[in-house]
């Protein structure tokens, strides 16, 4: 997802795709141990979802404390 999309979101929902994103992680962790991954890309466009949300809730979490 992209920046600009996740801004428009609010705190809850960012937090509920912050889960959705880390379960789908440990779900990829798995097949790969189980030897059934098809998409091991999936890894890093995953990580990088997980960061730019952080990031995003940091800003928000900054920006009120002014």
């Amino acid at each position: 997802m992209k920046t600009s999309e996740l801004r428009n979101l609010s705190k809850e929902e960012l937090f509920a795709k912050l889960a959705s994103i880390k379960e789908e992680l440990s779900k990829l962790q798995y097949m790969k141990l189980a030897g059934h991954l098809d998409k091991p890309h999936q890894f890093k466009i995953l990580r990088k979802s997980v960061a730019r949300i952080n990031t995003l809730l940091n800003e928000q979490h900054l920006s009120k404390k002014e």
